[in-house]
């Protein structure tokens, strides 16, 4: 099979290797003279991004670099970057990156026009009716991982720094007008890296399929997505330069963000404040947590479980089986089975907590949670207890 295609689902999608090159000619499809490409302080100095410069320049693109982009971006970022694009007369965001910097460079194309502080237009109710549509920079998404699938996603996650929470700013139109993806960008990724960004991967497409609510298409991206995590993530972290694998993975990542317009669930609830308040890889967090969230709503999702365990091929197609794949595939690709090995502990629990329950992916979780039982889980993977 010829992994090559042009996608036009959710959005316009390069898809395949060596496709970065089109970079010139995908500015101009998007109406894009002059970006501002927004990245982070490590692919700023990569020969990827110097390249990604040649072929702007050499298509009559002239772009600027905005790098001061945080592992978990903060609103300080966005408003540097903000800064930096109206400094720059410049009139569309190249975001390049993992998920950090596709959110800050859609969170600064989204604020360009808009008069309201960013905090009003956080995915809440209608807010993101106050903003000003015709004020929005037109995006163009460059993913360098294969975990988030922030570039086929209408938001963007910024940590507030007075509260230290993390928190969603949403328009439709925050939606990039082009996408490239291309694995080879990814290629020599760091094993460590890639098992982090395939489990947020992993965990966006599981906790759309889980959630309560009625949509079917995004169920079955979500189970298909589950499938080629199950058939390639371990490849691609055993071998950066697997280049099928590598597509593979990037594929499931972008079918992860469009499946979770579903909802997700007390998996991301529960990362997020731990993201916020020690920094950690979002994806790694979410795999820490998986296993945990799924005990904790097998009385919900255990026939949906094991319906999705016979699609995938497991020889034990039950809840239990499913569990234990994901344990061991856990296991396989190094990620920590507790809080407590991935270095967090629970000095600041009812901190945690009390975050969690009010975080808005909490509502989309197929058992309710609450105060008590997000302590309990808290605890639950802090000290490695698997109540089933």
């Amino acid at each position: 099979m010829k992994l090559t295609g042009n996608w036009n689902y959710p959005t316009n999608v390069r898809f395949g290797a060596g496709r970065v090159a089109e970079i010139a000619e995908a500015c101009a499809a998007a109406g894009i003279k002059r970006p501002l490409l927004v990245t982070d302080l490590f692919l700023a100095a990569q020969p990827m991004t110097a390249r990604m410069l040649d072929l702007l320049a050499a298509g009559a693109i002239e772009a600027r670099v905005f790098s001061a982009v945080r592992p978990n971006p903060t609103e300080t970022n966005v408003a540097e970057g903000l800064a930096a694009f109206r400094a720059g007369a410049r009139d569309g965001v190249i975001a390049l990156g993992g998920g950090s910097a596709l959110d800050c460079g859609k969170v600064v194309a989204f604020m360009a026009g808009q008069a309201r502080p960013m905090w009003d237009f956080e995915d809440i109710g209608d807010w993101w009716k106050r903003a000003n549509p015709s004020g929005i920079a037109p995006i163009l998404a460059v993913p360098t991982t294969a975990g988030t699938g922030s570039e086929v996603g209408r938001a963007g996650v910024i940590t507030n720094e007075a509260t230290h929470t993390k928190k969603v700013i949403f328009h439709p139109r925050m939606m990039p007008a082009v996408v490239i993806c291309d694995p080879e960008l990814t290629v020599g990724l760091p094993p460590k890296v890639t098992a982090g960004t395939g489990m947020d991967a992993l965990a966006h497409c599981l906790e759309a399929y889980c959630a309560p609510f009625y949509h079917p298409l995004a169920d079955g991206i979500a189970v298909e997505g589950i499938r080629l995590v199950k058939e390639n993530l371990a490849a691609a972290v055993k071998d950066g330069t697997d280049i099928a694998a590598r597509s593979h993975m990037m594929a499931a990542a972008a079918m992860g963000a469009t499946a979770f317009q579903k909802g997700l669930g007390a998996i991301h609830s529960l990362s997020h404040p731990v993201g916020a308040l020690y920094d950690t890889h979002h994806g790694m967090t979410n795999a820490v947590f998986m296993p945990y969230v799924l005990a904790f709503n097998r009385p919900a999702i255990a026939d949906k479980i094991a319906r999705l365990a016979a699609w995938m091929g497991l020889e034990d197609a039950s809840f239990a089986g499913f569990l234990d794949w994901t344990l061991a595939l856990q296991r396989e690709i190094g990620v920590p089975h507790t809080l407590k090995d991935f270095g967090v502990g629970l000095d600041r629990l009812e901190e945690m907590t009390t975050m969690a329950i009010v975080d808005p992916t909490a509502g989309g979780n197929p058992v309710p949670l609450d105060e008590r039982s997000a302590r309990e889980l808290y605890s639950a993977a802090y000290e490695g207890t698997l109540r089933l």
